[in-house]
């Protein structure tokens, strides 16, 4: 378990660094270190019994995310994708060379790799997981900011996006999240005729 520990450590030191700033109740945090520490308390709701190496992913799904500005790339559809991609390979390949330096086999980096930058998404259980947990918070920590600064029918249109990526045991625990009025509104007029 030390080296668990001393992965968590060194993606916390990293996102650490972050010079972006969130305020969450009172208190002044680096945006991605936020941020992972959201997806580990979220993965503790969903999955209380994951395994280290879905809580390592979980962790580190947005690790050094700074580095590579939105900006970087051009404001439309392709560019938005362009950008995603090379986030995610960019957070793997991170986590693989924390992983390597504590001493964990190839099989266990490239596992977590593979979850992070989704590539078996519709057919491993871990990243299916992973998926979930990204999606909850999301919906419970970044939507009401989303909502607040797009057009409606974009905002429908991402939560139908959303929920559709979501397993059943994601959709019910996101019909649990505390929630706004505005966004559980938002949510119902997505769903509506959806499953």
């Amino acid at each position: 378990m030390t080296r668990f520990i001393e992965v968590i450590s060194a993606i916390d030191n990293i996102n650490r660094q972050d010079p972006r700033i969130e305020m969450y109740k009172g208190e002044e945090f680096p945006k991605e270190y936020l941020y992972s520490l959201r997806m580990s308390q979220m993965l503790e709701v969903y999955d209380k019994d994951a395994d280290e190496l879905l809580k390592i992913a979980a962790h580190g799904q947005h690790i050094k995310r700074w580095i590579i500005p939105r900006s970087d790339y051009p404001m439309d559809r392709k560019g938005y994708l362009t950008w995603r991609t090379q986030l995610k390979l960019m957070h793997g390949s991170l986590l693989r060379e924390i992983m390597q330096s504590h001493n964990y086999s190839e099989q266990d980096i490239e596992q977590v790799a593979d979850m992070v930058i989704k590539k078996k998404l519709k057919t491993d259980e871990s990243t299916k997981k992973l998926e979930d947990v990204v999606c909850l918070v999301f919906l419970q920590y970044y939507f009401e900011d989303f909502a607040s600064q797009h057009p409606t029918e974009k905002v429908l249109d991402i939560l139908r996006k959303t929920w559709n990526k979501m397993s059943a045991k994601g959709k019910e625990l996101a019909m649990e999240l505390n929630l706004s009025e505005n966004s559980k509104n938002l949510i119902t007029e997505a769903l509506t005729g959806q499953s």
